[in-house]
């Protein structure tokens, strides 16, 4: 089998790329380095091209035969959304046209989608499935839902299979510490936690401490981002025996706070957290925790790397030494 990568460059597709050489899977990565790593791309070629250039995007897909694609190309900073929304649903959703149409210009009909839970919007439940009310609060969200309503109806047009895999929030790095989650600028909060410790970030900001949780700050769901490259790969054999388009969120069920996780830095790392606290931010949920017994019970996928300790431990493995 062969799959191409779009965005193979990035945080999660580089991972997904040492997933799949692991299995056998000829691999071949797609990527602008807009934000994605040359550094990261260590299994597989680079093919350097934009979603935005239909020509460049033919010619990937004609270099050699293709079994199924897997996108993981956005722009996906929310408040940077909110601000230059025609860019990105530019990128997100006419990038995301120019490649399906590549893709059935050169019958290649299988596509794993990178969504996010940000299609939710607001949530109305403490845990979220996938029949959650979907209402985007940014741009962001909004074109990655647009994207999944896309994949709906070509299902129905032209026969595409799809799969859309909602992550809440992928964490940690490689085992062996090749590959790591480097972003600029970083807003995730893992990362800038363990930036603070080495002091190659500012203090960390925690935004708000009087919400209705167990310690008044925001809790999240984490999973691990080689149990996200895991859920790929069976999202992939799931289309293998059926049509359609379908979609999975993709979270660990489990809830960390805030100051949870810079317990677990702390208690990883050896050092303490520098942090001040900050006011709330507009749209900051209280708690988002995903429900995903359909991607269990459908796809057969069970989290590896379960429990915040061994997230935050894998992490500070990559940021000690990280060259990228």
């Amino acid at each position: 089998m062969n799959v191409l990568l779009c965005g193979g460059a990035g945080y999660i597709g580089s991972h997904m790329a040492r997933y799949l050489a692991g299995e056998g899977v000829g691999v071949t990565v797609l990527d602008n380095l807009c934000t994605g790593h040359r550094e990261a791309v260590q299994w597989g070629d680079l093919i350097e091209a934009d979603l935005l250039d239909s020509a460049a995007l033919d010619r990937a897909l004609g270099s050699r035969r293709f079994d199924a694609v897997m996108h993981f190309c956005a722009h996906s900073l929310v408040g940077e959304s909110m601000v230059s929304p025609y860019r990105y649903y530019q990128n997100n959703v006419t990038g995301t046209l120019n490649l399906l149409e590549a893709m059935q210009r050169h019958g290649v009909q299988r596509l794993v989608f990178s969504s996010s839970a940000a299609v939710y919007g607001q949530p109305n439940s403490a845990v979220i499935d996938e029949d959650h009310p979907k209402a985007p609060i940014n741009p962001y969200g909004a074109s990655k839902l647009m994207v999944e309503r896309v994949l709906a109806d070509a299902a129905v047009a032209y026969g595409l299979r799809s799969v859309a895999l909602r992550y809440f929030n992928a964490a940690g790095a490689s085992a062996d510490g090749s590959i790591g989650e480097s972003h600029q600028p970083e807003t995730h909060l893992i990362p800038n936690v363990l930036r603070a410790v080495l002091g190659s970030g500012p203090a960390l900001k925690v935004f708000g401490d009087d919400y209705p949780t167990l310690d008044g700050t925001c809790v999240r769901d984490y999973v691990h981002v080689e149990d996200l490259a895991q859920a790929h790969q069976l999202a992939l054999s799931y289309l293998s025996g059926r049509e359609g388009a379908h979609v999975f969120n993709l979270g660990s069920g489990h809830g960390y706070s805030v100051r949870q996780v810079i317990a677990a830095a702390e208690q990883v790392t050896g050092r303490p957290v520098p942090h001040t606290l900050a006011p709330r931010r507009a749209g900051d949920p209280a708690v988002l925790v995903a429900s995903s017994e359909r991607a269990q019970q459908e796809l057969g996928w069970r989290p590896r790397h379960a429990g915040l300790q061994v997230m935050v431990e894998s992490a500070w493995r990559w940021h000690r030494q990280a060259k990228f």
